[in-house]
C-alpha cells in the first residue's frame, strides 16, 4: 500500500514549499484521463498536469496507475512504493517545466540525480534509462 509519506522526501526536494495534488488511481481512470487530455485511449503510468501561472502556489497535479506502477514494478524487479516514487520525480519534473519528449535527455538525467541523492534502488536508474 502506498502512503502520501512515501513521497516526502521528493516533494521536499522539488517543490520549493509549493502545493501539489497527487491522485492514485486504477488503470480505467488514467485511460480515461489520457483519453482526454492527449488524445490517447491507453493506461498509462504517469500523467501530470501543471498550472500554467508563473508566480502560482499550486503547482499542478500528478496522477499515477497502481495498476500499471505494480506490473512495473514486477518487471523491472523493484517495489511498488519505489517504482510510485520515480513516477512521482518523474510528474514533479513535468510540473516544473521539463519535457524528456524535446530536452535532449536533459529530464533523464535531473531523474537519475535525484534518484542517486535519495539513495533510491538503482535498478529505477536502469528502468529509466
Amino acid at each position: 500500500m502506498l502512503s502520501i509519506n512515501d513521497f516526502n522526501d521528493i516533494y521536499i526536494k522539488l517543490a520549493d514549499g509549493k502545493d501539489l495534488e497527487l491522485l492514485i488511481v486504477d488503470d480505467e481512470s488514467i485511460r480515461e484521463l489520457n483519453r482526454q487530455h492527449r488524445g490517447l485511449d491507453k493506461a498509462t503510468d504517469v500523467l501530470s498536469f501543471p498550472v500554467e501561472f508563473e508566480f502560482a502556489k499550486f503547482l499542478g497535479s500528478i496522477v499515477i496507475s497502481y495498476e500499471t506502477a505494480s506490473k512495473a514494478a514486477d518487471e523491472f524487479g523493484h517495489t511498488i512504493k519505489d517504482e510510485a516514487k520515480l513516477l512521482f520525480i518523474h510528474g514533479m519534473l513535468h510540473l516544473l517545466g521539463f519535457d524528456h519528449e524535446s530536452d535532449n535527455g536533459e529530464m533523464r538525467i535531473k531523474e537519475q540525480e535525484i534518484i542517486r541523492e535519495l539513495a533510491l534502488p538503482l535498478s529505477l536508474t536502469e528502468r529509466n534509462s
